[in-house]
C-alpha cells in the first residue's frame, strides 16, 4: 500500500536537494500527527521516520545539487520514495568484516562440533595453515581499521533490509574457506615452500597497495564533504597504477585474493576470488563510466580494473 502526500513548499532558488528533503520531512511530520487521530491510518501508513531516506523518481538527484541549476521553472514537482529503515555504512562494513574474522578463527582453533571430536582444539602440523590464518586475519583487521579511520562515505546509509545479503556473502565464504584450509586432512600446496613464499610476497604487496589507494582516495575528499575529484598518482609508488586504472583498490584486492588462492591451493578460495572479481569488475566499470561522464578531462587511457584489458 502506498501513502501519497501532496505537499506544497516554498523553496529558495539556491536551496539544495538535501535542504528540500529536510523541509519535506518536517512537513510530512505535521501530516503524520494528523494521521495519528485515526488508528486505522496509523496501521496502514506504517512508521514514517525523518531519518529515512527519500529519492526522487525519474532522474535521481544528488543531495548537493542546487534547485536553480536544475532544468525546472518557477514551479517544480518532486517525487519522493521512502527507502525504509536505514543503517550506516560504517555499521554495514563492521558487520561484514567482524564475521569472517571470528568465523575463520573458530575453524582454525578447531572448536568442538566442526570436525571429529578427536581433533577438537588441536593444531595443524603444516605451517602454511598457520600462515593462512595470519593473512586472513590481517586482511579483515585491516578492513575494520580502514572502516573506522580511513574511509569517507559519500552515502551515509544503506537500507537495513540489505544487510543480511552482504553478511551472508562474506560470512558464508569465510566458513567455507576456513573449513577446508583448517581441515585435519588438508595437504600443503603442490610446490611447497616456494609456492607459499611467492604467494605471501604478492599478498603483502597487494595489501599495502590497497591501503595506499584507500588513503589516496580519502585525501581527495575533505571531512564532512561529498566532493568528487579525479584521483591521480601521488609520491607513493603504489598509487602510480592510477595512470592506467580507474579503480586500483579493486585491482589490488583481486591480486591479494589471487595470491591467497595460490598460497592455500584451495578451491573455495579460488571460487571466492572469482566471484569477488566479477562483482568488483561491475563496480569498477560503473565508477569508470561515472568518472568519464562527470569529468571531461578524465584520462581515457585508463581501464576500469585491469590495465589495458578490462
Amino acid at each position: 500500500m502506498y501513502i501519497v502526500y501532496h505537499l506544497s513548499l516554498q523553496v529558495e532558488p539556491n536551496a539544495t536537494i538535501a535542504e528540500i528533503k529536510s523541509m519535506f520531512h518536517k512537513a510530512r511530520e505535521a501530516v503524520w500527527r494528523v494521521f495519528m487521530t485515526d488508528s486505522r491510518i496509523v496501521q496502514s501508513a506504517g512508521c514514517i521516520d525523518p531519518a529515512h531516506q527519500c529519492s526522487a523518481e525519474g532522474k535521481s538527484l544528488k543531495d548537493d545539487e542546487i534547485l536553480q541549476q536544475l532544468p525546472v521553472g518557477t514551479t517544480a514537482t518532486f517525487y519522493f520514495r521512502d527507502l525504509g529503515a536505514q543503517i550506516s555504512w560504517v555499521t554495514v562494513f563492521l558487520s561484514e568484516y567482524v564475521g569472517p574474522l571470528l568465523i575463520y578463527l573458530m575453524f582454525y582453533f578447531r572448536v568442538p562440533f566442526i570436525y571429529a571430536p578427536k581433533y577438537d582444539f588441536t593444531t595443524s602440523k603444516y605451517w602454511v595453515v598457520h600462515l593462512a590464518c595470519i593473512c586472513h586475519s590481517f586482511h579483515y583487521i585491516k578492513r575494520l581499521l580502514e572502516t573506522l579511520f580511513v574511509h569517507r562515505f559519500s552515502h551515509g546509509t544503506m537500507p537495513l533490509r540489505n544487510i543480511w545479503q552482504n553478511c551472508a556473502y562474506y560470512w558464508g565464504f569465510a566458513a567455507w574457506m576456513a573449513y577446508y584450509i583448517n581441515h585435519p586432512l588438508y595437504t600443503p600446496p603442490f610446490y611447497g615452500e616456494q609456492q607459499v613464499k611467492t604467494a605471501l610476497i604478492i599478498f603483502l604487496f597487494c595489501q599495502i597497495g590497497n591501503f595506499s589507494i584507500h588513503v589516496a582516495l580519502r585525501n581527495l575528499r575533505p571531512p564532512g564533504s561529498k566532493t568528487r575529484k579525479i584521483p591521480y598518482p601521488t609520491r607513493n609508488p603504489f598509487t602510480w597504477i592510477f595512470l592506467v586504472v580507474s579503480c586500483p583498490n579493486y585491482t589490488y584486492e583481486v591480486g591479494a585474493w589471487l595470491a591467497f588462492t595460490v598460497m592455500t591451493q584451495c578451491l573455495p578460495v579460488a571460487l571466492f576470488t572469482a566471484v569477488g572479481f566479477i562483482q568488483m569488475t561491475v563496480w569498477a566499470r560503473g565508477k569508470h563510466r561515472s568518472y568519464l561522464k562527470e569529468f571531461r578531462e578524465y584520462p581515457t587511457i585508463r581501464s576500469p580494473i585491469l590495465p589495458f584489458l578490462l
